[in-house]
């Protein structure tokens, strides 16, 4: 693998024009809070820029509900690091392009890749847990992979992360942590109270749950860290608050959002009337669960893929949901009650307790499942420093487009991702701090030209149409004809959104309908934007796959 020399630059991406948005208003009486660093968002990308950055800064950490409520703490699978005898970097770059489809920038791939071990290292000093077997660390094997490099805790790494990442940012006492806000929108140049229109980001408004009141919260630098997108989507296998807000403040703000077409649909989400968005880790698969009929009883991906169920997701989830939709069939079979009973229960006890609560014992039988959105691959345009469009703004995680993911995520690379850009970008902050001018007076909040709304029913119609289109429309497989449906229905619930919003004072639900809507908007014209068939993004219109991989790049 060819040597990467690092350089830090201190400028950011290039500027690009500020979208007119409507007036910031803050309530008397409100706090406006000052840190050096902002970050938005308690997961592991956010929680890893925070402990780096804590040494020097005052860090100031926002959640929009519970510190622990962000799709960190969902992840059931694990970490990809190159750590058995035999495997490579190389290997695992080159796996990472395959699943990618050949759109990943390979420089940005290799970039996070060598730091793996290192980010395992990291953890482990943090009192994460991982498994071992035998005196070394158990390395599990997931779909895309050519060798076993997944080290995991049982079947619940993303809360032992969170877990561990969490109490050292606790115990430092230059991080504050704040849950129940709501962020609303990037505090910019046009929000100083004298206007700029260099796009300067100053840090956010946001909704305090607790009290109902926006405040602002400034810094030097912010940094977005705010996860995906799953929400817009009807079946998701993300939390309830994975409604695109990073994304959508962002580009609300003057950033460039790229590659939104490539929604990540897991295939195997637990199938249950009374248990909803119950993910079965891809590990499953990897420790020898078989994909079955319920109708024959067969197995039906080694007829369609070499790699039969450890093919990418995007594979696995496209046959799943053609077996369902040929035979008519609610779901299909995940079985691995052929392993040992003591295997399966030592591997996935988190799964097996949770399945036997619901009466389904996989030790003895299968599994149904479907697929669901699980991972949004697109998103804001980062360079490998974190860095955004905007002066003063930072991103990483799920929230981010760097290059990595290309036109499918790898399996087990979205929690590595968030190690490797959080501290990046904690690591330019610091060497660039003398850069970064101290936030100047920013505008108040002012609500004197709205009321308490009435129409509350509004929100839930809006919420509830936008998923079941973007299910319907702009899932698994897609036309052109569809997805047009979905933009004209974007296009009259931007209107009413709008004027709703215009009208009434902000809640949490009307700040995530408005971010759910924007992300909806860019997905589809994403989508719409690229004639042809790769990794995640199947038309039926444009079935071939062109020689040329380009990025979807939308400019606000």
């Amino acid at each position: 693998m060819a040597e990467h020399r690092h350089v830090t630059r201190c400028s950011f991406l290039s500027p690009l024009p500020i979208a007119a948005t409507g007036s910031f208003r803050l309530p008397v009486g409100s706090r406006v809070s000052t840190s050096d660093v902002l970050i938005i968002g308690s997961g592991a990308a956010g929680l890893t820029a925070a402990v780096n950055l804590a040494d020097r800064f005052r860090v100031t950490v926002l959640a929009k509900g519970a510190l622990d409520e962000g799709s960190t703490a969902w992840a059931q699978g694990g970490i990809a690091a190159v750590l058995e005898p035999g495997d490579t970097f190389d290997h695992h770059v080159e796996d990472t392009m395959v699943a990618g489809a050949g759109l990943n920038d390979r420089g940005m791939v290799e970039f996070v890749v060598e730091r793996a071990p290192a980010a395992i290292a990291r953890l482990q000093a943090l009192g994460v847990p991982f498994a071992e077997e035998a005196g070394a660390l158990h390395l599990t094997r997931e779909g895309g992979h050519s060798h076993r490099r997944i080290v995991h805790v049982a079947d619940a790494t993303g809360w032992a992360v969170q877990e561990a990442l969490q109490r050292a940012a606790e115990a430092h006492p230059n991080i504050t942590l704040v849950p129940d806000q709501v962020a609303i929108d990037l505090a910019t140049g046009r929000h100083e109270e004298r206007y700029s229109g260099a796009g300067h980001v100053w840090g956010v408004y946001a909704l305090d749950r607790r009290t109902g009141r926006v405040g602002v919260h400034t810094a030097r630098a912010t940094v977005l860290a705010t996860g995906g997108a799953g929400r817009t989507y009807l079946f998701s296998t993300a939390p309830r608050g994975a409604t695109g807000d990073g994304i959508a403040m962002a580009w609300r703000a003057g950033a460039r959002v790229s590659n939104m077409e490539f929604m990540q649909f897991h295939p195997t989400c637990l199938y249950h009337l009374e248990v909803k968005n119950f993910l079965i880790t891809e590990a499953v698969r990897g420790e020898g669960g078989r994909l079955l009929n319920p109708r024959t009883g067969s197995r039906f991906m080694p007829d369609l893929d070499p790699r039969a169920e450890l093919a990418p997701r995007d594979v696995v989830a496209r046959a799943i949901d053609a077996e369902i939709k040929r035979d008519g069939l609610d779901y299909v079979h995940l079985d691995i009650s052929h392993q040992p009973a003591d295997f399966v229960r030592a591997h996935f006890p988190t799964i097996h307790e949770k399945l036997l609560g619901l009466g389904i014992d996989m030790t003895r039988e299968p599994i149904p499942v479907v697929p669901a959105q699980h991972y949004t691959c697109g998103g804001i345009v980062v360079d490998r420093d974190g860095r955004t469009d905007l002066p003063g703004l930072y991103a990483a995680g799920e929230c981010t487009q760097s290059g990595l993911h290309g036109a499918n995520r790898l399996a087990s690379n979205s929690l590595l991702e968030c190690f490797v850009f959080g501290e990046a970008a904690a690591t330019h902050i610091a060497e660039c701090w003398n850069e970064l001018p101290p936030p100047p007076p920013i505008r108040a909040w002012d609500e004197s030209r709205v009321a308490d709304s009435d129409e509350e029913v509004v929100i839930k119609q809006n919420w509830t149409e936008i998923r079941r289109f973007m299910w319907n429309y702009v899932g698994i497989v897609r036309t052109t004809k569809r997805l047009q449906r979905a933009a004209r229905r974007i296009q009259l619930l931007n209107e009413e959104v709008a004027d709703y919003y215009g009208h009434f004072r902000v809640t949490p639900d009307l700040i995530e309908l408005r971010n759910l809507l924007q992300t909806a908007d860019l997905i589809v014209r994403s989508a719409l934007h690229r004639h042809e068939s790769r990794g995640l993004h199947y038309t039926l219109d444009w079935p071939e796959t062109r020689p040329d991989a380009a990025d979807t790049v939308l400019v606000p």
